[in-house]
């Protein structure tokens, strides 16, 4: 039986409307933008466009970060809605940079985004000397206006240019990759510890490339804010659901949480607190073209960090001592 925290009603509020920001970006500001351009305000929108036009590729040389917009009091509002916290293991030496695996993707990956796009758990204070990225769908980048919100916040493109710049340039950059990707958001549902992780080893060979050390972590908790409905292979949602990704890069779920009041269902997430374990960092050497063999190797001895990590905390973090770590 999960026991729900009542958050406070502002709380809820903020958490409702933070994912309708997006939408607001992209359905009110946007087409206001284009707009303008028919109007006596054209040089606006034209201004903007000529500068999107020159920024183009900033996104994948290492964004543009804005410590101001990391440290908004809203950000506070969500990480003490469930509540959310970070758990360090190991320091992280600014010497080095880091390829950090984020597991598991969960349906709206709030564990990563609060301790890792926001200052709200503290993370500078934390990890002196190292700067977080989480890398995100490429095509988020191409989005005026809504690419620029999530520079500002420390988010990159999870494109191999993007990723190869952080890693090459340095050191105490940290990019965090979620592994599992959308197919893993499909295994999102409360009480289960299933990562797809078994064939994904790109991340792995990248580390190597760069000589990046590689830095597991788990979220307890992350899959518990949310009930999803599973549609059977067969049926037709199910079938929609793939065909909605194939054209939109991620997957259609269909889930649900609390409602603003006690004991009802809405779209609120549920308010149970959400761990984000940073695991110690494996070093890895640099190879330009390392072979199948070592990447083979190391990303082997990548699930074994990653499994030992889990059993080490899963207790006290509320999950069953039976409860065991899946890779598919």
């Amino acid at each position: 039986m999960r026991c729900f925290k009542q958050p406070k009603p502002f709380q809820s509020f903020i958490l409702l409307l933070w994912p309708l920001t997006y939408l607001a970006i992209f359905w009110i500001l946007q087409p206001l933008f284009i707009y303008l351009l028919f109007t006596s305000l054209w040089p606006l929108p034209a201004l903007y466009f000529a500068w999107l036009f020159l920024d183009w590729k900033t996104p994948e040389q290492g964004g543009r970060r804005s410590t101001w917009v990391r440290n908004w009091y809203v950000w506070t509002q969500i990480r003490d809605y469930f509540p959310i916290s970070i758990l360090k293991t190991k320091d992280l030496s600014p010497e080095h940079n880091y390829l950090m695996g984020v597991h598991p993707h969960g349906l709206l990956t709030f564990g990563a985004f609060c301790n890792f796009c926001t200052e709200a758990t503290g993370f500078s204070k934390i990890f002196p000397g190292i700067t977080p990225h989480l890398a995100t769908l490429s095509w988020f980048f191409k989005i005026p206006l809504i690419r620029d919100y999530l520079m500002a916040k420390g988010v990159c493109s999870v494109s191999q240019p993007a990723i190869d710049y952080l890693l090459s340039h340095g050191p105490g950059n940290l990019v965090g990759i979620v592994v599992g990707g959308v197919g893993e958001a499909l295994q999102s549902v409360p009480n289960t510890t299933t990562l797809i992780l078994q064939k994904r080893k790109g991340f792995v060979r990248t580390a190597l490339q760069h000589g990046a050390h590689l830095v597991p972590t788990y979220t307890f908790g992350e899959t518990e804010v949310y009930n999803q409905v599973l549609f059977h292979e067969d049926s037709w949602m199910y079938k929609f659901q793939n065909h909605f990704r194939h054209l939109f890069g991620f997957y259609c779920c269909v889930f649900y949480g609390r409602g603003f009041c006690r004991g009802s269902v809405g779209l609120l997430p549920y308010s149970l607190p959400i761990t984000t374990v940073v695991g110690e960092p494996l070093p890895v050497p640099k190879i330009e073209k390392p072979s199948q063999e070592v990447v083979d190797k190391y990303h082997t001895l990548y699930m074994a960090a990653l499994h030992k990590l889990f059993e080490q905390h899963k207790t006290q973090l509320g999950i069953s001592k039976t409860q065991k770590l899946l890779f598919l």
